[in-house]
């Protein structure tokens, strides 16, 4: 091994997310485990009596180590506060999607320095936790100007990043939807395609319908961009059908499946990515994981943090209550928000801990990944290493 390799040894449960290592579960789990980090990367994974000799010794002290969670469904270029909103829904009132359009307020009158203090804090509250990737979406502008410098905002913290000025249609264009899709479509994604990998789209009551989503997603994948949707959150809709269709990564909500939807997915490359901090945040029903499982999707369990509907930064949180209100196995929604976000991406050098792959781990201060669910709430991640390098709390 080269000079610079840390071996990370002790280590009583090693989670790979690989079936080709350990016990040849999707979680590849390996007991008394050790690993070897060089440059930034997965060098060697392994029993730890089997490690290579390295200079760098780290001991895990028998605790778990598993790959950093992948949060491929967030929304954290915004300003302002819906604290208000919550509250009101918490005493009766229905989630409305025109709720956006006060974000939408507050981010436009904002400096940039205001918004991008929000998305660091919300970034690092996010990598205490464990997260060590974190897809970051626009549309809170819905104007050129706002749109761009919320993707360039976006893009300083990550890669993945979305352009969703398909959020909503602004107050300005209320009586023209025609009229914003022509702007989505034209000047907007012009200006934004240099800073986005994706594009997405909310095909939804009070948002856009299946034409103009169409019309959207095609533009966006004509310049280069995947599609993404957040599709199904409301109530039953075409946003998923639209997904599977045009080969999107991911539809993301899908807590109002038809038996065709839930068959689309299992039989197309489409990512199911659950976000179960809304349905607590907003008294919803919860997505069908088991349904979604038994028929064979890929299903992916991602935040949704964002200011109005789910205003959580923790995976953790998310895992639990995959857990207890999905009915998801600890295992499954480890995987879920690990690989399965990994995939909703379509990375594969993130989410496991592989050779090649990049060295995103966390330590529990626990033995196994089942604490993160067993005991909710608790904060359990003690080490967060990102590219290979240990972060400084």
């Amino acid at each position: 091994m080269a000079a610079s390799s840390v071996l990370l040894d002790g280590i009583g449960l090693l989670v790979t997310g690989s079936s080709d290592y350990g016990d040849g579960s999707p979680l590849g789990e390996v007991e008394d485990a050790a690993i070897v980090v060089d440059q930034g990367r997965v060098a060697w994974v392994g029993p730890a009596a089997a490690a290579p000799p390295v200079d760098v010794r780290e001991d895990a002290s028998g605790r778990c180590v598993l790959p950093g969670f992948v949060d491929s469904h967030s929304h954290l270029v915004f300003a302002g506060d819906r604290a208000a909103e919550f509250d009101a829904r918490m005493a009766g009132r229905a989630y409305q999607s025109g709720g956006i359009r006060t974000t939408v307020t507050a981010t436009r009158a904002a400096s940039d320095e205001v918004l991008a203090a929000n998305v660091a804090r919300l970034v690092t509250e996010m990598r205490r936790q464990g997260t060590t990737t974190v897809e970051i979406k626009s549309g809170y502008g819905l104007t050129v100007r706002d749109e761009v410098r919320s993707l360039v905002l976006a893009r300083q913290h990550t890669d993945e990043t979305t352009f969703l000025g398909a959020h909503v249609v602004p107050k300005e264009f209320a009586d023209d939807v025609a009229g914003y899709v022509e702007l989505l479509t034209g000047d907007m994604l012009d200006a934004c395609v240099p800073h986005s990998r994706w594009v997405d789209v909310f095909c939804e009551r009070g948002a856009f319908d299946a034409d103009a989503a169409r019309t959207v997603l095609t533009a966006g994948m004509a310049r280069g961009l995947r599609p993404r949707v957040h599709a199904n959150q409301l109530g039953p809709g075409p946003g998923v059908a639209l997904a599977c269709e045009l080969g999107a990564a991911s539809a993301d909500h899908c807590t109002y499946l038809t038996d065709a939807d839930v068959d689309a997915l299992a039989s197309s490359g489409t990512v199911a990515t659950l976000l179960p901090g809304v349905e607590f945040s907003t008294r919803s029903p919860y997505p069908e994981a088991r349904r979604l499982l038994e028929a064979g999707a890929v299903v992916a369990i991602a935040t949704d943090c964002n200011p109005g509907s789910c205003f959580t930064s923790s995976m953790p949180f998310c895992i639990a209550l995959a857990v207890r209100e999905m009915r998801m196995t600890p295992a499954e929604a480890v995987w879920s928000a690990t690989v399965g976000g990994a995939v909703a991406l379509r990375r594969a050098d993130v989410g496991r801990l592989v050779p090649g792959a990049r060295a995103d781990l966390m330590v529990l201060d626990a033995p196994s990944y089942v604490h993160l669910a067993y005991r909710p709430g608790v904060p359990l991640v003690a080490t967060v290493w990102h590219e290979g390098k240990p972060s400084p709390w």
